[in-house]
């Protein structure tokens, strides 16, 4: 039998910092909908959603701190949320092109029926 051997191997970044102070910042155009994404045929034709948020960021802008942008013009966001693996992924590593829309499904946390007991009063 042949021995077999794995190796895993960490993809290495090669995105250069930026410098915040001195790059210009690019326009992120957002789409935020409760529950759902919006279907593609709501962007065909130059058309877009009209809940647009408009966010000036940079490559290196990681989704946490996108989140907190949208928490921050959002109310149905700011209620507590999971930390995802993905928080610390920016732009860049996610292959956002400068031109791409970002489109957000917020959803809420369930909501159970409270539990009714039979109590004295």
């Amino acid at each position: 039998m042949a021995n077999v051997e794995s190796m895993i191997v960490e993809e290495k970044s090669h995105i250069k910092p930026i410098d915040r102070e001195k790059t210009c910042p690019l326009l992120l155009r957002v789409f935020c909908s409760t529950g759902r994404h919006h279907s593609v045929s709501e962007y065909m034709y130059g058309n877009v959603p009209s809940n647009e948020l408009q966010i000036y960021t940079w490559q290196d802008a990681t989704l946490h701190e996108l989140t907190s942008l949208v928490r921050d013009v959002n109310p149905d966001t700011r209620k507590k949320g999971q930390k995802g693996a993905d928080d610390t992924k920016t732009l860049a590593q996610a292959k956002f092109c400068i031109g791409d829309f970002l489109d957000i499904s917020i959803t809420p946390p369930n909501r159970l029926p409270p539990i009714r007991r039979n109590r004295p009063y």
